[in-house]
Parts: structure tokens; C-alpha cells; sequence
């Protein structure tokens, strides 16, 4: 079943890939010089990763079935009151492989959502994290009382090293950026989320080559990047692949904030714009002890989550161990209820003030 599998896609992403291939030449990686000009007529980059409180994962945010316009439109609406100018949203190729062209037109018809919000939109293609194995069709209820229970890897746990689909992967990077090159709804490319998490190690680094070289085949008018994670001296053939290639550096920081200053230090070194792609688990990383040195620095800076919903991101990392079977009393991650009721009236205030500071 699983060889069948495989097969199938292979057919589809050799046959798709056929409509996928450009005439346009292929850039290199921008210059310093470049990035800083791109980064200057940005506004201070402030936001936070998106998925409808109705999705439990990539998949069931896309699927046809599952898409939920109305969702994205309102809460986007609680971001945009709040002063966010941008989420980071994650994609999936197998929602691709079903139907490229449908799919297509639902990231357009969530893009018209997000720009009516005056809220730009960074696309993760690929991502390491959680759950290994995923399949379309309807998705798995919430596990109670578990952090991001339902979360799935893109392409997957055995699929990340399956060199007989990386024309399918080929095909559905440069489908998907090909038809939005050029679109000024979305602010930067993140091909891939945390490679090597997951126990994939430095198995991911072939894949995330060639994600980086397809993205760049399609010479996108965004920039691309691949944000580095962890401590800094893990991973080090994917981190300098990732630095070395990336038109804007992009980082991840959950811990204090002397760890958080530490890699920013290191970072700086590269002589590139740098945004903040995932940050904030209370109570140790917050956006009182993070924002300051954000903004001061002049980094851009997105927060895992808005609405808590059903990645059930209010609990911690722990309960991966030993579920929780009560709501905690400090939020790990999220800002408002699915009714728009803020979690915390203080820590609105102050993202409202940080956010008026930097205009």
C-alpha cells in the first residue's frame, strides 16, 4: 500500500509539474545590500502564526471540505485590531497533490481576506514538526488536555527522505510560487520550518537544497528564507545552509531573554535584516520581556498563535508527557478566546502600546 501510494504521487507530480514549469530565469540569493532595501520600506514587521481556531492542523485548514472562510475573515479581524500587520501560515503539499488548482484559489481567496485586514501573509511550504505521518481526509478530534495534538509534518516522517517524490515536492514549490511571485499580499517565503526537528537531523538537508533551489528557479519578487532554531551550535551543516542562503534571516527564540539576546548577537554577524518568526511561551518568554528588545533592535517579530482553538496551544510543551485535565491558569501560547475575548486585558494594552511606539 504504502509503495502504491508513493507511485500515485509520483504520477501526479510528474503530470502537474508539466503545467508548473516557468520561463523566467532564476535568481540568487539577494545581497545584503538588496535585503536592507527591501527591509527599509517595511513597516516594523509585528504579527503572529495563524491557523482558524477550527483547524487542527495544516490539512484541515485547506482541505475543501474544512476551509472556513468565515473564521479566517473574523479572526483576522481580532489581528487586525490589535495593530498585527502580518501571520506566518502554513501549507501543505498533499492538500496540492488532491488539487492544485482549487487549492490555488483558496490561498487567493484567504490572501483577499488577509489584505482586507491590511495584514500580509508568510507561507511555510515544509515543516518537520509533530506528527510523521500525515493523510488527507477528515483529521483527528483533539486529544484533551494535549499541546498541539493534531500538528503534522509536511512532507512527513518517511517522506522527507524519499528521493523518488522530490519531483513532487519540485512540483508543488514551484507551482505554488510561481503563481504568487509576484503578489504583494505575501511578505516573504519560509520554505521550510525547523528542519531536522523531530528527531530528522540533518537527514532533511538534501530536501531543504532543493526547496531552496526550486524557490529560487522561480525567481520570486519576496524574499525566501529558512528560520534556524534551538541552540544554535545544534544542527550546524542545516544552520549554515540556512544562514548562507537565506535573503532575510529568520529565527526562532523561546527561552529568557539573555538566551534571546544571545542568538540575536550571534545573528547580527550576518549583516541582514532578522525577524523573529516564532517566539512567546508564557511564563518564561512573553511579549513584555521580548517586544522591547525586538523593537529596539529593529526586528521583525510573529508570536505562535491568536485564537485558542483546537491546536489546543494554551497548554505547554509538558503535557506531551502527562496531558493536563483542566485549563492552566497561564496561557502557554495565544492571545484571544474564539469569541474574541482577550486572554489577558494587560498584555492587549501593552502590545497596543509597543505596536503605537513604533510608528
Amino acid at each position: 500500500m504504502k509503495i502504491y501510494r508513493y507511485a500515485i504521487l509520483l504520477i501526479i507530480g510528474v503530470f502537474l509539474f508539466q503545467g508548473s514549469i516557468s520561463q523566467v530565469q532564476a535568481r540568487e540569493i539577494w545581497s545584503c545590500e538588496q535585503a536592507e532595501s527591501w527591509y527599509s520600506i517595511q513597516p516594523w514587521i509585528f504579527g503572529c502564526n495563524f491557523i482558524p481556531s477550527t483547524a487542527i492542523n495544516q490539512l484541515e485548514m485547506w482541505q475543501e471540505d474544512t476551509f472556513d472562510p468565515e473564521t479566517i475573515d473574523r479572526e483576522l479581524g481580532y489581528a487586525e485590531k490589535l495593530g498585527f500587520n502580518s501571520v506566518r501560515v502554513y501549507l501543505h503539499y498533499l492538500v496540492w497533490t488532491r488539487n492544485s488548482k482549487r487549492f490555488k484559489e483558496r490561498i487567493n481567496e484567504y490572501l483577499k481576506i488577509a489584505d482586507s485586514h491590511n495584514i500580509k501573509t508568510i507561507f511555510v511550504l515544509f515543516d518537520d514538526c509533530w506528527n510523521g505521518y500525515p493523510n488527507l481526509g477528515k483529521q483527528p478530534d483533539p486529544k484533551p488536555g494535549l499541546h498541539n495534538s493534531g500538528w503534522v509534518q509536511c512532507p512527513g516522517q518517511e517522506q522527507v527522505t524519499q528521493v523518488a517524490l522530490f519531483p513532487v515536492f519540485r512540483a508543488y514549490t514551484k507551482d505554488i510560487i510561481a503563481s504568487f511571485r509576484n503578489d504583494e499580499r505575501i511578505l516573504l517565503w519560509d520554505l521550510y520550518n525547523e528542519p531536522g526537528n523531530t528527531n530528522h537531523g540533518r537527514e532533511t538537508l538534501p530536501l531543504l537544497k532543493g526547496v531552496f533551489q526550486w524557490a529560487f528557479e522561480e525567481n520570486p519578487s519576496q524574499p525566501v528564507s529558512s528560520g534556524v532554531w534551538g541552540p544554535l551550535k545544534d544542527r550546524p551543516e542545516l544552520n549554515k545552509f540556512q544562514l548562507t542562503n537565506s535573503d532575510i534571516i529568520t529565527f526562532h527564540v523561546y527561552e529568557d531573554v539573555e538566551d534571546s539576546k544571545s542568538v540575536i548577537d550571534t545573528l547580527k554577524t550576518y549583516n541582514r535584516p532578522m525577524i523573529c518568526t516564532e517566539y512567546m511561551r508564557r511564563p518564561v518568554n512573553t511579549f513584555k520581556n521580548h517586544m522591547p528588545i525586538f523593537l529596539k533592535e529593529n526586528i521583525g517579530c510573529l508570536n505562535w498563535g491568536l485564537v485558542s482553538g483546537k491546536t489546543q496551544t494554551i497548554y505547554p510543551w509538558e503535557t506531551w508527557q502527562k496531558p493536563y485535565d483542566h485549563e492552566p491558569e497561564i496561557w502557554f501560547h495565544d492571545i484571544f478566546k474564539s469569541d474574541g475575548t482577550p486572554y489577558s486585558k494587560k498584555e492587549i494594552k501593552f502590545i497596543k502600546k509597543m505596536i503605537k511606539s513604533a510608528r
